[in-house]
């Protein structure tokens, strides 16, 4: 049973990687950001659902808490 999810797991990040390449994710000409690497690594992960219609992206947008002075 372990075999057969280890099998499922890496055929799902198979397919996520086939959808990164053919959306351009790995293309040389990109700057590499958080919105970039972000958008790659979710594309990656969302593997078969990337055919079903999902587009994920990445918001790097963060308001984070500065220190104060």
């Amino acid at each position: 049973m372990k075999s057969l999810l280890g099998i499922i797991v890496v055929l799902w990040l198979v397919i996520g990687v086939a959808a990164a390449f053919q959306r351009g994710y790995f293309g040389n000409d990109q700057e590499v950001s958080c919105k970039t690497a972000g958008d790659t690594a979710l594309t990656v992960v969302a593997g078969p659902l990337n055919y079903m219609g999902a587009n994920p992206k990445v918001d790097c947008n963060v308001n984070v808490p500065q220190p104060s002075k």
